[in-house]
C-alpha cells in the first residue's frame, strides 16, 4: 500500500475512533468525517445495547454513551468476529473501568451475567447424553458444558432503572445458567451447597462420593452429614442434564 494512502486510511481510523483526541485527517470535510463517526460508532453502540439491554437502560442514555465512547476508543478487541462482541465488552469492564469512569460498581458483575445469556445461546455444544446411572456416588461425574454455576457480590438478577443498588450483598448471589432443550437460557438460585457441588465438578474428575467428602472436610463435619441431602441433589442435577457420568 502506497505509505500516503496508509497514513490517510490510520488518520482517518484513529479520528473516528476519538474524534475528541485525534486530529482530523487533512482534506475531508467535517460533515463526511461525522457520517464515518455516526455509521461506525453507531453500528458498535447499536450491537451492544441489544446484547447488553438491562446495563444499557440501568446506565442511561449519558452514561452509557460515554462508557461506549470509552470502549471504542481505548480498547483494542482480540477477535474481528461481532459475535464475540458481547465477551469483549464484558472483559473490558472487568479492567476497572467503572472506578475510573466513576459509574456504578456493579458495572463489571451486571455486564458479566448479561453477557452469558449470549454466549450460551451462541455454543456450538449439544446437551449431554444422560444415560441412566444407579450409583452416582460411584460414577465420575462431569459438569455440562451447557451448566454454569456463578457467584455475583451485586444482586445482578434485580438490578434495573428502579433498582440501583449502593452496596454489594452481605451473601453472594449463587446462580446456576443453563441451556436447556427448549434452545433457551434458564437461570436458577442455587443454595451453597449445590453451587459448591458444581464447582467442584467443573474442577475435579472425582466420583460423587469424592466431591461430596471434600465438601464435607471444607465445612468440618462427617460425610454422614451431608450424604442423605449430597445424593438427593445429585440424583436432582443428573435428571436436570446439569451434570452427568
Amino acid at each position: 500500500m502506497d505509505r500516503t494512502l496508509e497514513q490517510q486510511l490510520l488518520s482517518l481510523a484513529h479520528y473516528v475512533r476519538n474524534p475528541a483526541g485525534c486530529a482530523p485527517p487533512p482534506g475531508i470535510e467535517a460533515r463526511r468525517l461525522a457520517i464515518y463517526r455516526r455509521l461506525f460508532y453507531g453500528n458498535i453502540e447499536a450491537m451492544l445495547a441489544s446484547g447488553f439491554p438491562v446495563l444499557s437502560a440501568s446506565l442511561g442514555s449519558a452514561d452509557w454513551h460515554r462508557l461506549v465512547q470509552d470502549f471504542y476508543a481505548s480498547y483494542r478487541c482480540q477477535t474481528p468476529l461481532f459475535t464475540e462482541l458481547a465477551s469483549e465488552f464484558a472483559f473490558y469492564l472487568q479492567q476497572g473501568v467503572a472506578e475510573s469512569l466513576k459509574l456504578p460498581l456493579w458495572l463489571a458483575e451486571l455486564a458479566h451475567y448479561e453477557q452469558v445469556e449470549t454466549v450460551l445461546l451462541l455454543s456450538h455444544a449439544q446437551p449431554p447424553v444422560v444415560p441412566a446411572v444407579t450409583e452416582l456416588l460411584d460414577t465420575v461425574l462431569v459438569l455440562s458444558e451447557l451448566a454454569w454455576p456463578l457467584a455475583y457480590q451485586w444482586p445482578v438478577c434485580d438490578i434495573g432503572p428502579a433498582h440501583l443498588p449502593k452496596q454489594p450483598l452481605s451473601e453472594p448471589t449463587l446462580l446456576l445458567a443453563q441451556r436447556k432443550a427448549d434452545h433457551q437460557v434458564h437461570f436458577s438460585r442455587l443454595a451453597p451447597l449445590a453451587y459448591a457441588l458444581l464447582v467442584s465438578v467443573q474442577q475435579q474428575q472425582w466420583t460423587g462420593r469424592q466431591h461430596l467428602t471434600a465438601l464435607a472436610d471444607s465445612m468440618e463435619v462427617t460425610l454422614d452429614a451431608v450424604l442423605p441431602a449430597g445424593k438427593a441433589l445429585l440424583e436432582q442435577l443428573h435428571l436436570q442434564a446439569v451434570i452427568s457420568g
